[in-house]
């Protein structure tokens, strides 16, 4: 049940019940709290600025970089770099879902400037030190206590790139081992918003083989992983140290790294967006980051 009902909002409607109506409209499409709970308040900071009277419809772009400025210059509070693109993307959000669904005529946030952040490089795995992480996992593998679970873990996560809460949500039936191609892995999501996530990847055999061990040895019923985020990366620090390596194992080093490999390979690099992903509009900005990463 949503937390507000539905309003019929016009342009001479004020913020408040505009803000409510947004808020149904990104749970509806999926969208997780912590992006809901940060787009809210940026938009009520942004309608407190003006008075409570203030309707959605008498809002100009000069009013938006009036308030732009004000967070910047006058406000007395730091406003970062990071948080000023995101209010200026929370902003134009909500500017565009009123255009879009006709309760203001035109976009004043369109001819904001959007002042985007480029966040810095993110770790990768040299060659050397992926070999080495591999040949530790295959160590825990093969030794006394015969451990398929990290080698499986960590070889998925270079293989495929998939992101920590992608791998969380894999069941074992998002698992196609009797593909007619070739081994498969379909990474799903439940929210419609999300859907150009969606893909398959293709799995090699060493993988095949020992996930099929991990699975004689622990008996997963629903989850391939079922066990909690810090766990995990618990096993992936153990690799990191038992490898001898200076540099804390993480799945967003395993998925940079896998998808460094994938590019220094030369694979197609829309595919290769697929592979990650990723929107057209986000690939921007990693693509620049991988072309950095391999040094062009």
């Amino acid at each position: 049940m949503d937390a507000f009902p539905e309003i019929h909002i016009t342009a001479d409607t004020t913020f408040q019940p505009a803000i409510r109506s947004w808020e149904i409209f990104l749970r509806d499409q999926g969208r997780s709290q912590f992006t809901i709970k940060a787009f809210l308040g940026d938009l009520n900071l942004f309608a407190g600025y003006f008075s409570p009277d203030t309707t959605i419809g008498n809002i100009t772009t000069n009013d938006i970089n009036r308030f732009l400025d004000w967070l910047q210059h006058e406000r007395n509070v730091p406003c970062s770099p990071k948080s000023l693109s995101r209010r200026i993307t929370s902003i134009k959000s909500f500017f565009r879902w009123l255009t879009q669904s006709g309760r203001i005529p035109t976009d004043p946030s369109e001819k904001v400037v959007q002042k985007s952040v480029i966040s810095p490089l993110p770790l990768v795995l040299t060659p050397e030190e992926e070999q080495r992480v591999l040949e530790a996992a295959r160590n825990l593998r093969s030794g006394t206590k015969q451990d398929a679970r990290p080698y499986t873990l960590l070889s998925l996560l270079l293989l495929t790139g998939i992101k920590k809460g992608e791998c969380l949500a894999l069941n074992l039936n998002h698992i196609d081992l009797d593909s007619p191609k070739s081994p498969r892995l379909f990474v799903r999501y439940s929210a419609s918003g999300s859907r150009y996530k969606e893909r398959n990847i293709s799995l090699d055999t060493d993988w095949v083989e020992t996930y099929k061990e991990y699975l004689s040895q622990y008996k997963p019923v629903d989850q391939v992983f079922p066990w909690s985020p810090r766990r995990l990366e618990y096993i992936l620090e153990d690799i990191s140290s038992a490898a001898g390596i200076n540099k804390h194992l993480s799945f967003d080093m395993c998925r940079w790294t896998s998808a460094l490999n994938d590019w220094r390979s030369g694979m197609d690099k829309d595919a290769l967006r697929q592979k990650m992903g990723v929107s057209k509009i986000q690939w921007r900005e990693v693509s620049m980051k991988l072309r950095q990463l391999a040094g062009e």
